[in-house]
């Protein structure tokens, strides 16, 4: 008989936070080839340009994020509550926080930076 597949139940409480500046923090849940995370952004909190070889899924649970894409003079996207911004793989992107907010971001594959702690464009005090 084979073994059923192993699942696991989580608790977004009961996850880690971690700070990674004084207006960003965040909690993971990690599978084999995809990553959960909410994100807590305050009010003028700033994501850099950057780009990461993940697509990317943001679901706005509440706030909204201006997003830049392709480049810091793109023509600025506001994502708000209830919506849903899907990112390719390799598009630059740039985030505002314009108020305080909650997304939840999904990537595939997992964001290897984010687990070994190397995502120093996110650590900017």
């Amino acid at each position: 008989m084979e073994n059923p597949q192993q699942v696991t139940q989580y608790r977004w409480e009961d996850m880690p936070k971690e700070q990674l500046s004084d207006s960003l923090a965040r909690r993971l849940i990690t599978g084999d080839k995809m990553m959960l995370a909410q994100v807590y952004l305050k009010k003028g909190c700033i994501v850099p340009l950057h780009q990461h070889d993940n697509e990317q899924i943001t679901y706005i649970l509440e706030g909204a994020l201006r997003f830049w894409i392709g480049s810091e003079d793109a023509e600025p996207i506001v994502v708000g509550a209830g919506e849903v911004l899907h990112i390719p793989s390799n598009v630059p992107h740039k985030a505002e926080a314009i108020e305080d907010t909650l997304d939840v971001d999904i990537f595939s594959p997992p964001r290897q930076d984010w687990l070994d702690k190397s995502d120093d464009y996110l650590r900017q005090k």
